[in-house]
């Protein structure tokens, strides 16, 4: 008998699946955003840059829809617009997220701890629970949360305790989530990143000192980039971890595991 060699390739498919992700302007949400759609998703991207979303939306023929995230009473407004425009979500992938200090623990503004909760942690919560429905009624779904190893381990030199404590919420809610909605074939799980050059990281990979640190620290001998968290995310969406869920993917180079 022979090999079924698009066995491998149809595990990873999403064809005609409408798939929503967030953060979707630039970075790691853009990446995945293309991914999905190469692999067949019909994907709508979420994001505050109108501009942006526009140029994206039109190269994957997806949908863009502008919210920012961080106001809970505008997140609302997404999922009835990507129903409206694509039909019912059974993929989302919560890429957005944000710090919005760097002061230490005991200086950080009430404010920035707020919007750096609404946003990271406090949006995926509330998009999670409007695509329910719709991954309910499909019969299936898979939610993909974006976290951090910032969230599993400090970091010396880096000040970030909402940020951290926004994303160990994440790993807590996904693991919630996943037990909750298993009975419905929704899965849930979460992706936490190492070290990759984005716009919160900028700083640091402009800084030689601090380039220097974070090479000396990842065990891997490359500089990791968004693309290699795309690969984590889709296996998740899709088929290939149908039976994968409540789980934490840690994506990092070595970094955690040293």
């Amino acid at each position: 008998m022979a090999p079924d060699r698009d066995a491998a390739a149809r595990m990873f498919g999403l064809d005609g699946r409408v798939a929503i992700v967030t953060g979707a302007s630039s970075g790691l949400g853009a990446s995945v955003a293309g991914a999905l759609a190469s692999v067949g998703a019909r994907v709508a991207v979420v994001a505050r840059r109108q501009d942006r979303l526009a140029e994206l939306a039109k190269e994957i023929d997806g949908l863009a829809v502008a919210c920012d995230l961080s106001d809970p009473d505008r997140v609302g407004s997404v999922v009835p617009a990507v129903v409206e425009g694509l039909g019912p979500p059974e993929i989302l992938v919560n890429a957005a997220g944000n710090m919005f200090t760097t002061e230490p623990a005991e200086c950080e503004p009430p404010d920035a701890i707020r919007r750096t909760m609404d946003l990271n942690l406090v949006a995926p919560f509330l998009l999670a629970q409007a695509v329910f429905p719709h991954m309910r009624a499909l019969g299936r779904g898979s939610i993909v949360n974006v976290s951090s190893i910032s969230g599993r381990v400090g970091v010396p030199g880096i000040p970030q305790a909402s940020y951290a404590a926004s994303k160990a919420g994440l790993s807590g809610l996904t693991a919630e989530l996943a037990v909750q909605w298993a009975r419905h074939s929704i899965r849930v799980n979460t992706v936490a990143p190492g070290f990759f050059r984005s716009e919160i990281t900028g700083p640091l990979y402009e800084s030689e000192r601090a380039a220097e640190y974070l090479r000396r620290n990842t065990p891997l001998p490359m500089e990791g980039t968004a693309q290699d968290i795309v690969g984590a995310v889709v296996w998740l969406a899709g088929d290939a971890a149908g039976y994968v869920t409540g789980q934490t993917v840690v994506v990092d180079g070595g970094w955690t595991a040293r």
